[in-house]
């Protein structure tokens, strides 16, 4: 139903394009077979999915702060609202492999910023929190700061928000991606998104640095393509980069990937990653208006989708 929020407060238009990974992306060995499911994850997936056979999760829940969903109350009382989290993560857990990781996308209020917390407090019964990283929507830097850093040359604003009418809160920029993993203690392919080091001499002073890239950290800078209409480009409330899950996944480490799942699949972007890496993948979704839009986007992507209800 969810997918990962552009901004909490904003119809947001960026003129950055989406970032490139850094790594030269893989091309697919095989097709994806992708499996649309038109229902409610709690009520769909113990039909459908087996205990502990998904290998990576990339989703985001409604967050509860009064989005426009067709198809779901996004202003729910907060305990029934964490009730509802707990049973869902519980499934989750139920489908995720030894091995996998669950990523977590939840963003906030201003007036409301222990939100995400409390979620990742109802995931902490039944995974491990492993990382905490940081979406980064929105960011300055100013020139002084840097010094000759190359490439800066002035201060630079790069990213999209919505200006807070508040004289309590700062603009909010950032949202939440919570890594959970059974034991906390799942090894990533961290370089696969790498960094290319700006200072090459630490190629040569570092064994971590033979391939020329460090860890990007847990600060991901992730911009959103340019849209001219909103209907069009953007008919979902709260959609995201397809850049985000396919990082995810790519971190997670894409060999030994038997499958993914997205229990609120919206516009279908973490399937349209998997497509483009040739993963299998499953998602699940209450609004059929946003489930034909996804239909719409795998028939581009030249793999198998299979339909359910």
């Amino acid at each position: 139903m969810h997918e990962l929020q552009p901004d909490l407060f904003a119809e947001p238009e960026s003129q950055a394009a989406e970032p490139a990974l850094t790594r030269a992306p893989q091309l697919p060995s095989r097709k994806s077979h992708i499996e649309l499911v038109h229902g409610d994850f709690l009520e769909c997936a113990p039909a459908r999915v087996a205990d502990g056979s998904i290998d990576v999760i990339v989703t985001s829940p409604p967050y509860n702060i009064g989005i426009n969903y067709s198809k779901y109350q996004d202003d729910l009382p907060r305990a029934e609202y964490l009730n509802w989290t707990d049973r869902w993560a519980a499934e989750a857990a139920r489908c995720l492999a030894p091995g996998g990781s669950l990523f977590l996308n939840v963003g906030v209020r201003p007036k409301e910023p222990w939100g995400a917390w409390e979620v990742a407090g109802v995931f902490r019964r039944h995974l491990m929190l492993q990382n905490v990283i940081h979406w980064i929507k929105s960011i300055a830097i100013d020139k002084r700061d840097v010094g000759k850093y190359p490439g800066i040359t002035q201060d630079v604003s790069v990213g999209h928000y919505k200006p807070i009418n508040s004289d309590r809160y700062v603009n909010d920029q950032h949202e939440y991606i919570f890594h959970f993993t059974h034991t906390g203690e799942v090894e990533l392919d961290r370089l696969a998104i790498g960094v290319p080091y700006q200072d090459t001499t630490n190629i040569r002073r570092w064994k971590s640095a033979g391939g020329g890239l460090h860890c990007r950290g847990n600060t991901w800078f992730l911009p959103y393509p340019t849209i001219k209409e909103r209907a069009k480009d953007r008919p979902h409330p709260a959609s995201f980069p397809p850049a985000l899950p396919e990082r995810c996944l790519r971190l997670h480490g894409l060999v030994g990937i038997r499958r993914v799942m997205d229990p609120f699949l919206g516009l279908g972007t973490t399937a349209v990653a998997c497509a483009r890496l040739g993963l299998d993948a499953i998602g699940f979704e209450l609004d059929e208006t946003y489930l034909a839009e996804a239909r719409t986007r795998l028939a581009h992507e030249a793999c198998k989708v299979k339909d359910e209800t």
